[in-house]
């Protein structure tokens, strides 16, 4: 589990390819300071195991699906990458709960300066948008964000200077693909309703029935 308040950016050191996986070696710092072999790593949003590290990298195996899921196929030597460790049960939630399994990716389409922010706008499908509302969480390769605006198909967040001092957000490019995590309370509210669409409604049965009395 995460927050999505990024720790570090990284650098892909070293891409090795399987026929449709990978294996990323990832140089950085202040990730390592305590990481151990099977630590995950959150990586632009997505959560990846340490297999080995040395004072100066960690290595992490991409399996196929991840890699269809993701933007993690458009990394090469020299890519500039989002980091952030697990979350300790006594680190403060500073952004919001974030699981590290990326649900889809979005095209950046707009880059709108306004004093001193700047506005994106994502493209994405109506599968993941039916999920999104108005001031809810996002995360945009790892990081969290609060959509301002919904539009006709996708969505706007407004970067504010530390934001884009701390990540690659801003160095992302109009046409550029961007994991997306949507707000997992919005898809366990989903489950919820559609498990309970073929009985009356939700009441104290219904509630008990699923373990939440």
């Amino acid at each position: 589990m995460f927050t999505g308040i990024i720790e570090e950016v990284g650098t892909v050191q070293r891409v090795q390819r399987g026929s449709r996986s990978a294996s990323l070696t990832i140089m950085a710092s202040v990730v390592l300071k305590d990481v151990k072999v099977g630590d995950s790593i959150a990586t632009n949003g997505v959560c990846l195991t340490v297999t080995t590290f040395d004072a100066h990298s960690f290595t992490v195996d991409v399996m196929a699906e991840t890699m269809r899921a993701s933007n993690l196929e458009l990394l090469s030597s020299g890519s500039r990458v989002n980091l952030e460790r697990a979350l300790r049960l006594s680190d403060r939630l500073g952004g919001h709960i974030v699981s590290g399994h990326v649900d889809g990716v979005g095209l950046i389409t707009k880059k709108e300066k306004e004093d001193n922010a700047v506005w994106i706008t994502v493209k994405t499908s109506r599968d993941l948008l039916k999920y999104m509302i108005v001031k809810g969480s996002i995360t945009i390769d790892g990081i969290s964000l609060t959509i301002q605006k919904l539009t006709d198909d996708g969505f706007m967040v407004s970067i504010i200077p530390h934001t884009n001092d701390v990540t690659t957000l801003l160095e992302r490019s109009v046409g550029t693909k961007v994991n997306l995590e949507c707000d997992v309370i919005a898809k366990y509210t989903e489950r919820l309703l559609s498990a309970s669409s073929s009985s009356s409604g939700i009441d104290e049965q219904f509630l008990a029935r699923h373990g939440f009395m």
